[in-house]
């Protein structure tokens, strides 16, 4: 049986959710002298630099971009970040992914700052699922969707981006 997909967000829909995103990132950062975004690969680490280019457009505030690489199918095994601790300490932390389903990418991800004294961590997803299963939520969201647990999001963010519920 052929399933069909369902436009959610088209590139321009998703360009409009990233720059109200970094909008409220900057509004919650006004202060910060630097704020530090680190995406989870694969899409989240795109997501996080289109973030990021938002922000630097917006603001004169320095970026940190960085990315988190983990096993999603067992985010246990270990992970791995391009930052060293010097780099996010004492500073406002934002953790991008584009879909938070479950919420274990997400929270085991997260797990690894937590070792180092944050100004503040915060969560951003372009699409948040509502199907979380761990204790954490996202702080900024492109778009929240009530969706069976059958279908799946697919987000891709080509030359014409688009997020498809499949």
């Amino acid at each position: 049986m052929k399933t069909t997909a369902s436009l959610i967000l088209s590139d321009d829909d998703i360009q409009i959710k990233i720059k109200r995103i970094a909008l409220q990132i900057l509004e919650t950062c006004l202060t910060d002298e630097s704020i530090v975004v680190v995406g989870i690969e694969k899409n989240g680490a795109i997501l996080a630099k289109l973030i990021a280019k938002q922000l630097e457009q917006l603001s004169t505030t320095k970026i940190i971009q960085g990315t988190v690489k983990l096993n999603k199918k067992n985010p246990l095994d270990s992970v791995e970040v391009n930052l060293k601790p010097s780099d996010y300490e004492r500073k406002s932390l934002i953790l991008v992914d584009d879909v938070l389903n479950t919420g274990s990418t997400l929270m085991f991800a997260a797990k690894y700052f937590l070792d180092v004294p944050l100004m503040q961590f915060k969560t951003a997803v372009l699409v948040d699922r509502n199907h979380k299963n761990y204790p954490i939520k996202a702080d900024y969201k492109g778009i929240s969707l009530s969706t069976s647990l059958n279908e799946r999001v697919e987000v891709n963010f080509g030359p014409h981006a688009k997020a498809e519920l499949v």
